[in-house]
């Protein structure tokens, strides 16, 4: 006789961010909270917009393909541009690299050996004049992934612009421009917080008055997600830092009406299925919800918390590297139905090099194949209603909430990011995740579960020419001795008075200083020696 196979036991799971998940879900789970559509949801591009900013979505619009793209020279990066735009893509994405990040010209010392490496190398109005070159800046939206000395690349920016004669006015994109969160995760700065909370403020208002068109902050979650944090834990700290935005700007005389609608964010989309399809979903709500009744914004457009949404870079893993396709077409679905209105694919090298011509293609076909080919756009937020999706998206959003509470609690964003609470928990999730992974407690493919004998999977990858440094040090250097030495005195001295000065607004005297050729590195240099340098304490 054969043995009796034993009944399976219930095996507990969770979500990423902690949540416990039963096997099945019902209507008594949506009954126990009272659940309602009116409350809960609304219609598709009605308040509290769970179900999406715009009442046909991608129907009516496709989401923006907008892949990231900077490597080596700015002809180097221009030729990635526009191949990317002949390639079907929407709207350009700047990667910059390190020394241009932290506010140093190629040719300064800490430069050595990083000019050109993650991204293109930007110091001067020549240099962004190269990058943008036969690009005309009217017609396509360009983002740039830039914190600490934004306001130098804003500049350039508009200062290109105008020698192709597109007003500030008439320019569409998105300046990332969130030092919270470089203070909570990614580490890239130049002076204090609360030096360049300053700098911020000075363009909300300047933008708010002379590009009305432009996204002066993309509030950025994915960074704090990459980090180590939980999905609800990137919800909520990146909430908060919208929180202290948006008061940053009526603390400077703003209405809250006059800028809040070109505020934007920006979304990690991990592995979690279901959960990131609720953190979409829950933080639409909740932005809703504080800009109407927190901050008593009237205008609808306040109320929306428009998304641009990047598959997980730090999901994709060295082995078995083919894999990581399997894992951004999962995530790019997720972002889809979670209702993002723009979209960045990771390419499969990413965990070797910056990715190649074919390998950033293919990441954007498989948006284009999304879109085109699998009918998931026609219907406005498809899995509304599912038992299993409200309750989680409900669930989200209460854990988000406590933790907002809790920085409120503390006195707000800025006085919790110096006391190093979201840092904290931040480290203490990736502990947990890591130890999970070595514990084989959590499963990825081909690192602790369905392992090859061989893990040496030979890919090409994109080799960064190593003239590129050299050609930029010298471009950088002769550009600098053709300027005339007084007018650049000038404009600097301008910019430090500025600077001094809380009652100035910075930006139109930087604005000023590159169109008198000063460079990037030496407008930071000011924002080092007025405002400081940050030396980070490291909390545990």
């Amino acid at each position: 006789m054969a043995p009796v196979k034993k009944p399976e036991t219930d095996q507990e799971v969770r979500t990423m961010s902690g949540i416990p998940l039963k096997p099945t879900y019902g209507p008594a789970d949506l009954e126990a909270r009272d659940w309602s559509y009116e409350k809960q949801l609304g219609d598709p591009g009605q308040y509290p917009y769970t179900r999406g900013p715009h009442a046909t979505m991608y129907r009516g619009k496709p989401w923006t393909m907008r892949m990231f793209a900077g490597f080596g020279t700015p002809e180097d990066t221009n030729k990635r541009f526009k191949f990317l735009l002949e390639s079907g893509q929407t709207g350009l994405s700047t990667a910059f690299d390190m020394p241009t990040l932290m506010g140093y010209d190629p040719d300064h010392n800490r430069s050595l050996g990083e000019v050109g490496r993650e991204g293109v190398s930007v110091a001067s109005l020549d240099d962004m004049v190269r990058l943008f070159g036969d690009i005309p800046l009217d017609k396509v939206s360009t983002s740039m992934t830039i914190n600490a000395p934004a306001a130098v690349l804003l500049a350039l920016y508009v200062a290109v612009a105008e020698k192709q004669g597109v007003s500030p006015d008439k320019l569409r994109g998105t300046l990332q421009n969130d030092m919270l969160k470089e203070f909570i995760a990614q580490k890239e700065w130049i002076s204090p917080i609360r030096g360049h909370m300053r700098i911020i403020r000075d363009m909300l208002v300047w933008c708010t008055k002379t590009m009305p068109q432009w996204n002066t902050i993309s509030i950025s979650g994915y960074h704090i997600r990459e980090a180590g944090a939980t999905g609800v834990q990137e919800l909520a700290f990146t909430l908060a830092d919208g929180i202290g935005y948006v008061q940053l700007g009526i603390d400077a005389g703003l209405d809250v009406d006059d800028f809040a609608p070109r505020l934007s964010y920006f979304w990690d989309v991990h592995n979690d299925f279901f959960e990131e399809i609720a953190k979409f979903r829950a933080g639409r709500r909740m932005w809703a919800k504080i800009m109407r009744e927190r901050f008593g914004a009237k205008n609808p457009k306040s109320w929306l918390l428009r998304t641009h949404a990047q598959t997980a870079g730090v999901s994709l893993m060295a082995q078995q590297p083919m894999n990581n396709v399997i894992r951004t077409t999962m995530q790019a679905l997720a972002a889809v139905l979670g209702g993002t209105q723009s979209l960045h694919t990771n390419s499969y090298d990413e965990t070797y090099a910056l990715p190649t011509e074919a390998a950033a293609e293919l990441a954007l076909r498989t948006q284009q194949v999304i879109y085109e080919e699998t009918n998931v756009a026609a219907v406005a937020d498809p899995l509304a209603g599912s038992y299993y999706v409200e309750t989680l998206t409900d669930q989200v959003e209460a854990a988000a909430w406590e933790y907002i509470k809790k920085i409120d609690a503390m006195g707000g964003i800025v006085k919790a990011v110096e006391e190093g609470y979201p840092q904290r928990e931040i480290a203490r999730s990736a502990f947990e995740f890591q130890r999970e992974v070595d514990g084989h407690r959590r499963a990825i493919v081909g690192v602790n579960k369905y392992k090859n004998s061989d893990e040496g999977d030979n890919i090409p990858t994109l080799k960064i020419d190593h003239d590129a440094e050299q050609n930029q040090i010298d471009k950088v250097k002769a550009f600098r001795s053709k300027r005339d030495p007084a007018t650049a005195e000038r404009a600097l001295a301008a910019v430090r008075s500025a600077l001094q000065d809380e009652k100035q607004n910075v930006m139109p005297p930087i604005l000023d200083a590159v169109k008198a050729h000063v460079t990037l590195g030496e407008i930071c240099d000011l924002f080092r020696s007025e405002l400081g340098e940050y030396r980070d304490p490291a909390y545990l």
